[in-house]
């Protein structure tokens, strides 16, 4: 049997308890509705017993020795890569991933908690030159915290991972709140994983629960000093204001919605932009923050893609998430797949032209795409978050630049050409956190930078970005 059966209880000071709230969360499959689990919700109290627990372990794990805290990262490590399969069928199950999807996740899972066990030795001291002759001055990375984590629903393993396990590497300590459509594997698997590495009681704590019922209470409780966000800009805009705004000031990290492009531009190789299309916006479902939600193509070679672009979408496999074969799976509840819907609906009442579409079963959408597509209109404007692409042409290289900059996000984004120098001019002029040339906007790299702009968010995470946000810069100056 499964170690990871069964998680149906919070995680609150290393030990497993019923929620005490009313409120009863059914986790369901997105694809065969077959009920996974249910759990009693967290309320108040349990918001309140779990930030006391990591308040009272920070005081020991905030000086807990380096080499421990990575060496309890490298059995997490070694726990995920022993029984990787498990993590598969669970990703699959929750949340929908096809079987392509899930490996991706716990690739990413895997990555960036491999960045996180250098996090320990890496928070040295740095002496700084002095104006003073007679004093020495010195800069110091310190632990910051509590620190409260909300994650999302569609990487929901990788967007917890990415901030707990940074947070427990530099020595805070954790409240994490996972999406309620993926309680499993977006909290209570991490939970059963830091236990079985044997992490401290309190260190982490998960519980899960409405955001009509503790959802502002999580951000403005006195404890956490940051607070991290992943999710819609709506959303992350509340938090935003509750933690900055409200009586006790907080941090805050957040990685928002996206609109991203793919520009296309005059000289690129079709075959390959079709391909960056297609993966670009069809991986997950086109559940992703990062994923190409319009591609923009120049005007003398936009035919031409298009007709490419309609004889490979005809080859993609929807349904089966546990079909290898399969791209996109099911839409993760019934209330997403309506909002698509409604979005097809409106595209097409727009005067958009459905180029290629199907019937929706159940929670599976197929790839829909719409051509002569107003940049103006809502398909064009709206983060769709579904398998439903408009192309729209642009005058030339300039009006593409103009197209892919007007939004409100500013997340990722992508270019093709076959000139390398022209692909870096022109991806250093998007107004974004992140611009792939010759590669699908959907990336990421632990050591590398990730975050937005404008309406995508604040901060950056991975690599010595994320450090930075997790930890604070404490100034020391002594007598020589």
């Amino acid at each position: 049997m499964s170690a990871y059966q069964f998680l149906n209880e919070l995680y609150i000071s290393g030990k497993w308890t019923v929620g005490s709230s009313s409120h009863v969360i059914n986790d369901i499959n997105p694809f065969n509705q077959d009920h996974i689990l249910t759990l009693n919700s967290a309320n108040q109290d349990d918001v309140d017993l779990a930030y006391q627990a990591a308040a009272d372990a920070f005081k020991v794990w905030a000086n807990s020795a380096a080499q421990s805290r990575v060496e309890c990262i490298e059995r997490v490590i070694q726990i995920i890569t022993a029984r990787r399969e498990e993590m598969i069928d669970l990703l699959i199950s929750e949340s929908g991933s096809t079987r392509l999807k899930a490996n991706i996740e716990v690739d990413a899972v895997l990555a960036i908690s491999k960045e996180a066990a250098t996090f320990p030795h890496r928070l040295i001291p740095e002496m700084l030159e002095s104006k003073n002759p007679h004093r020495k001055s010195w800069v110091y990375k310190q632990a910051l915290g509590v620190i409260a984590v909300i994650s999302p629903w569609n990487f929901p393993f990788h967007l917890s991972m990415r901030s707990v396990v940074t947070a427990i590497a530099i020595g805070n300590t954790v409240v994490l709140k996972p999406a309620s459509d993926t309680p499993i594997t977006g909290g209570l698997l991490l939970a059963k994983l830091f236990a079985e590495a044997g992490l401290p009681e309190g260190v982490l704590n998960v519980v899960t629960g409405a955001g009509g019922e503790i959802g502002d209470y999580f951000v403005q409780h006195p404890v956490p000093k940051m607070i991290s966000f992943t999710g819609s800009t709506e959303v992350g805009k509340r938090v935003g204001e509750l933690a900055v705004g409200g009586q006790h000031l907080k941090r805050v990290a957040l990685e928002l919605g996206g609109n991203a492009p793919l520009v296309v531009l005059d000289d690129a190789d079709l075959d390959l932009a079709v391909e960056l299309t297609v993966m670009g916006r069809f991986l997950h479902q086109g559940q992703i923050c990062m994923s190409t939600n319009r591609v923009i193509v120049d005007a003398q070679i936009y035919d031409e893609f298009v007709n490419k672009l309609k004889v490979r979408v005809q080859g993609i496999a929807y349904g089966d998430p546990n079909s290898a074969q399969t791209l996109i799976g099911p839409i993760i509840n019934q209330d997403q797949v309506h909002r698509i819907e409604q979005l097809i609906q409106t595209a097409k009442n727009d005067g958009s032209q459905l180029l290629y579409g199907g019937e929706i079963h159940g929670n599976v959408v197929p790839p829909h795409i719409f051509i002569d597509v107003d940049p103006q209109s809502s398909l064009a404007q709206q983060e769709t978050f579904g398998p439903v692409l408009p192309i729209i042409k642009a005058n030339d290289e300039a009006h593409a630049l103009a197209l892919a900059n007007d939004t409100e996000f500013g997340l990722a984004s992508a270019v093709c050409t076959s000139n390398r120098e022209r692909g870096l001019q022109f991806a250093l002029a998007v107004d974004a956190g992140m611009t792939h040339i010759n590669a699908i906007s959907v990336a990421d790299d632990p050591t590398a930078p990730f975050g937005g702009e404008k309406n995508s968010g604040l901060g950056r995470f991975n690599g010595q970005w994320i450090l930075d946000e997790f930890s604070r810069t404490h100034w020391i100056s002594v007598n020589d």
